[in-house]
């Protein structure tokens, strides 16, 4: 018998080889992407209404973990909306009166993979805009189109200055969550 071949993590019972890993993952139930569609309606007339912190409550109480690609882009699309039509002198009261509501923490967690996730978007360029990518003529390309408007930049700013607040309030145990979730938004 070689010794070397056997393979000891089989012996031990702490081992993720005895039992299986899909048990690390929280079940999740399905979402459609026509109930996404309908709670990003919904949410959209809570913040035409006025009612910004309803519509950020709306939207982090109701994350599609259970959603397919398209259900889950819909809903960023949403809370970055939402996100970008609060007032930052208004970002740190909002934030204490839902951390300290019931849910609070949860709800800012999601609200951090919302940021994290609008970060990773806004940091790629698409497709579209790499197509148009005009030469310089100090040999740097310009991958963001020309005209000003909303761009990645705009957006950036906006996610940073939410988490920035975030961590003020929620603290960095918030970002520790959030990276060890294996629920994605």
């Amino acid at each position: 018998m070689n010794w070397r071949t056997i393979n000891i993590d089989l012996l031990d019972p702490e081992s993720s080889a005895n039992f299986p890993t899909a048990t690390l993952s929280p079940a999740v139930s399905p979402v459609s992407a026509a109930e996404v569609q309908n709670l990003a309606s919904q949410i959209k007339q809570l913040l035409r209404g006025g009612d910004s912190e309803g519509a950020l409550r709306g939207a982090l109480e109701n994350p599609p973990y259970g959603g397919d690609a398209a259900a889950k882009e819909v809903h960023l699309a949403t809370v970055v909306e939402i996100l970008q039509s609060i007032k930052q002198s208004e970002m740190s009261p909002l934030l204490s009166r839902i951390y300290s509501s019931e849910g609070g923490v949860e709800a800012l967690d999601v609200l951090m993979k919302y940021l994290y996730k609008g970060m990773s978007h806004s940091s790629r360029p698409s497709s579209a805009s790499a197509r148009s990518m005009s030469p310089q003529t100090t040999g740097f390309s310009q991958i963001q189109q020309r005209g000003g408007g909303e761009g990645g930049g705009q957006a950036m700013s906006v996610l940073l200055s939410w988490h920035e607040k975030l961590v003020e309030i929620a603290g960095p145990g918030s970002i520790v969550r959030v990276m060890s979730d294996r629920r994605t938004v």
